[in-house]
């Protein structure tokens, strides 16, 4: 600053999906902010693309706490936190707020992004323009300045593309929040997200909120950002779920869970893996790795062995289906990794289990 499959729901005849943004309303962090500039280094699945230093708001907090903070009073719209960024400063001076997606997103298919924004009661102007930036990398640039184009295309290896939100009112509620909402066709590769103002002072639209200018910077909280891939009711028709798994990160199979010393699957777990293959299928660009478990039953070496044969039955399954082989990894970590006790049979059930974690094929 200056100083896990989901179901499909119907609004107006448009179909939604799982909302894309990881920490969408700022709520898991990884220390209770105690000093300002601190959104980047304590947000989870957050960062600042840049040098400036975006403020981390929260409850737990005395000094950065909501409602009372620095720049005025701001109630929560949900929850106990929120974000504080300069959109407009002196000396093109800028804030932004970076997530990294829960999926890479679809080309040609349309996604409507919406975040709340209310502008902090000490900010003399308000800005009419909000600037959006999808990116296939993140990014890190050492400017305090606007994200322009050309500063962003000095960022090698990148593909990104921007647009602004418009509205037809300056955004200078500072009491009430109000919800920014607009759709876009993705192109493809984007897995980041930027929110902020990327013009400069010149070329900023704006309007100044107060007689006696102090702080001549226009400051704004937001919060609950969401990004849902748009569907129509024939969509709807011929798919009830739409899946939205997140990379990177280990997902537990339901209905996969073994007998004693066995390695076989069942019709339940046969099921589960189908839908896990048509969704493979259906995105060419995700490899999978599975990992088996046991309980603690029997030595490390055999324990190992077998993980690995209930690791290894699932990739039969799923090449018998049509999968590709060089798109599959497969290990077995014995009982090294419980997630439930072993002292009981309840829990040894549950240890002889398969994860499987899905990464882009780069």
């Amino acid at each position: 600053m200056l100083k896990n499959f989901s179901v499909l729901f119907f609004i107006s005849a448009v179909v939604f999906s799982q909302n894309l943004i990881k920490n969408a309303g700022f709520e898991d962090y990884i220390e209770c902010p105690n000093t300002l500039g601190t959104f980047s280094k304590n947000v989870k699945s957050w960062s600042s693309p840049t040098s400036g230093t975006t403020d981390y708001f929260n409850t737990c907090s005395k000094v950065m706490s909501a409602p009372e903070n620095f720049n005025g009073i701001q109630y929560t719209k949900e929850g106990n936190a929120y974000a504080g960024l300069y959109f407009y400063a002196p000396g093109d001076y800028r804030e932004y707020i970076q997530v990294t997606l829960k999926q890479k997103l679809r080309a040609e298919k349309k996604y409507q992004l919406s975040f709340y924004i209310s502008l902090a009661e000490d900010s003399d102007f308000a800005v009419k323009d909000f600037g959006i930036v999808c990116s296939y990398k993140p990014i890190s640039l050492k400017t305090k300045k606007e994200l322009s184009k050309g500063r962003l295309y000095s960022f090698k290896g990148n593909r990104f593309h921007s647009f602004e939100i418009n509205h037809p009112k300056f955004h200078e509620d500072k009491t009430n929040w109000l919800k920014v909402t607009t759709s876009f066709i993705a192109k493809g590769y984007e897995k980041y997200l930027i929110i902020g103002n990327l013009r400069n002072n010149k070329l900023t639209r704006k309007v100044q909120t107060r007689r006696k200018e102090a702080k001549k910077g226009a400051y704004y909280y937001i919060d609950k950002v969401s990004l849902f891939r748009e569907g129509s009711i024939e969509e709807v028709n011929n798919q009830v779920e739409e899946e939205v798994l997140e990379l990177d990160i280990k997902h537990n199979f339901k209905s996969v869970l073994f007998e004693f010393d066995a390695f076989t699957l069942n019709r339940n777990a046969e099921r589960e893996i189908k839908k896990l293959y048509d969704y493979l299928q259906s995105h060419q660009e995700i490899n999978i790795t599975i990992i088996g478990h046991t309980d603690n039953m029997g030595s490390n070496a055999y324990n190992e062995r077998l993980s690995t044969k209930r690791a290894k039955s699932i990739v039969d399954y799923l090449v018998a289906l049509g999968l590709s082989t060089e798109r599959i990894i497969y290990k077995g970590y014995g009982s090294k990794e419980p997630t439930a006790t072993n002292t009981t049979e309840a829990g040894r059930k549950e240890n002889r289990r398969v994860q499987f974690i899905l990464k882009e094929n780069l």
